[in-house]
């Protein structure tokens, strides 16, 4: 059996801010009635964080949970654990209408890091990313350029940026162009 490998095997640019594809994360969704006690339990057992609410992201290390929709979390910890975290979670839910599903593979991550990554992402997304509106823990779901994405700040001067696997490269892509050397806009 072949090794797993990340969409870019952790390629990198560095610009007026970093870019990074993370490498492997192990990703499950989650979906069911989020303020079912049963739910919370499977999920916040499964991440080791408190529950989010809409729009936050609750991260520690490589596990998390990221509000998805009002029936969605996405659950993170290390990839080499998303089985034995499915089969845990599939245990406090049983006989629970919920679905639990590995898309580990099927995206890739990325991190925008330095002092001018908010400006570097809202080239990109139709969000406010200004310090008073768009703070660490918070999350959004939306678009970079044309494509599907989902963002959060770990800390004031770096996102993590998850996105379909089949779109990586055009992500990197379009982040290596926002990021480069003298495309400061002064906006933040």
């Amino acid at each position: 059996m072949s090794d797993p490998v990340s969409a870019l095997n952790r390629a990198a640019f560095t610009g007026i801010a970093q870019i990074a594809e993370t490498g492997l994360q192990g990703m499950i969704t989650l979906r069911g009635d989020l303020a079912s006690a049963v739910v919370i339990k499977a999920a916040t057992a499964a991440a080791g964080t408190d529950m989010p609410a809409r729009g936050e992201a609750k991260i520690k290390g490589e596990h998390g949970l990221c509000w998805m929709s009002p029936d969605e979390v996405l659950v993170l910890c290390p990839h080499a654990e998303v089985a034995m975290t499915i089969a845990a979670m599939e245990q406090v839910l049983a006989g629970e209408h919920a679905l639990v599903v590995n898309v580990s593979d099927a995206r890739a991550v990325f991190r925008v890091s330095g002092p001018l990554a908010r400006e570097v992402l809202s080239k990109l997304a139709p969000v406010d990313l200004a310090p008073q509106a768009f703070r660490p823990g918070m999350m959004r779901r939306t678009k970079l350029a044309q494509v599907p994405a989902a963002f959060w700040m770990e800390d004031d001067r770096t996102f993590r940026i998850v996105c379909f696997r089949s779109v990586a490269q055009y992500v990197f892509d379009l982040l290596k162009v926002s990021a480069q050397e003298g495309s400061e806009v002064g906006v933040f």
